[in-house]
């Protein structure tokens, strides 16, 4: 099996997070982790300048809830790859 590098030259990496606090703090929260994700997929070898990374806050939730409802679900990172 080879590297995450020679199977993907190109990737975009987008995180979300969940609905408690406000717009501002989640999306940062978001930026953070996808920073995170970026960062461990350039140490599994996929290039450095083929990876976007970018946080969209709770405006993507895969669980929709009400304000203050915690979903792990609603936590996570889309990483998606291009060869």
């Amino acid at each position: 099996m080879g590297s995450l590098g020679s199977v993907a030259r190109f990737a975009r990496d987008t995180s979300t997070s969940g609905n408690i606090g406000s717009a501002v703090y989640n999306q940062a929260l978001s930026e953070r982790r996808a920073e995170v994700v970026k960062d461990e997929m350039v140490r599994l070898n996929v290039p450095d300048g083929g990876i976007s990374a970018g946080g969209r806050g709770f405006d993507e939730l895969l669980v929709q809830t009400g304000p203050g409802v915690r979903e792990p679900q609603n936590r996570r990172a889309i990483i998606e790859l291009d060869e």
